[in-house]
């Protein structure tokens, strides 16, 4: 029977909310979520998956069930985020994973990475950037937000943080839109929503600047490193294209890629093949 527990822990005085199924003993996929989403995007492949692997899902400080301290508590930065995902690691006692990244995924993950490349056993990347030809024309609002931060360039990206910003993320360039729970778009909405949540997000927002400074670095980890690498891509997404996923192969030309008609959030979809795919690769580099 699947057992899926749902669970918090207090890292530096946070509770993190978490997703945790299979049995430890079992590789562990570590499941890194975007924005504005939370562990509740994996909820389908933690299904998929949990009868053979060991699948461990935070949600950052600020997203979905954990903790939402003020902005003058809490410095909502990726170098913030990644600390914290960095410490419920260690408190969790994961030695070594395969680090699913989407989205937000990549930056916190990669930080992690950097820190501790002993950890990384292997890496999925569904439409989680780190190439500078990846960034979509969705992305235009926020390089005039990133170059100048005032109430206009603000202003215009609030509109990611509405519903209709929401409902884009998950619809737009889907194979098939009738597909899509609507509950998985207003499920976000619900946290993007809470009272200060929109100052939060608009500071992680302006703060993604400093990924893209990062961007060598990461590259230069993929290089040296060469991690065993799964791309499974919404080839449709606007706001990393599959531009961004084929840029992998420059440095890791061993990757194994699979461009998936949707969009952004491709395991709303085909999370099914997504998690064949996970499962046979795994397979082939003896991560079982």
């Amino acid at each position: 029977m699947l057992n899926i527990q749902y669970k918090k822990i207090a890292i530096d005085g946070l509770s993190i909310f978490y997703r945790e199924a299979g049995n430890p003993q079992h590789p562990t996929l570590l499941l890194l979520h975007g924005f504005p989403s939370s562990s509740h995007m994996y909820r389908d492949l933690i299904r998929n998956l949990a009868d053979r692997y060991h699948l461990v899902a935070p949600d950052y400080p600020g997203f979905g069930l954990s903790d939402m301290p003020a902005r003058n508590a809490f410095a909502y930065t990726f170098d913030n985020l990644s600390v914290v995902i960095e410490k419920f690691i260690d408190a969790l006692k994961l030695t070594h994973f395969t680090v699913y990244m989407q989205d937000y995924g990549a930056p916190v993950g990669y930080r992690v990475a950097l820190r501790r490349p002993e950890l990384i056993q292997a890496l999925v990347l569904q439409n989680g950037n780190a190439y500078e030809e990846g960034l979509g024309p969705a992305i235009d609002d926020g390089k005039k937000f990133w170059a100048n931060r005032n109430a206009e360039t603000e202003n215009a990206m609030r509109g990611a943080l509405t519903l209709e910003g929401t409902t884009f993320q998950y619809l737009h360039g889907t194979e098939d839109a009738s597909r899509i729970n609507p509950n998985a778009y207003h499920h976000d909405q619900y946290f993007l929503d809470r009272p200060g949540n929109a100052e939060i997000q608009l500071d992680l927002l302006y703060d993604y600047r400093n990924n893209l400074t990062l961007y060598p670095a990461w590259q230069q980890f993929l290089r040296d490193r060469q991690p065993p690498a799964l791309i499974a891509w919404g080839k449709n997404d606007p706001f990393f294209t599959d531009k961004g996923a084929l840029a992998y192969l420059r440095d890791l030309p061993n990757a194994e890629v699979h461009l998936l008609n949707t969009g952004h959030f491709a395991l709303e979809e085909f999370h099914e093949q997504i998690a064949d795919y996970i499962d046979a690769f795994l397979r082939k580099h003896n991560i079982v």
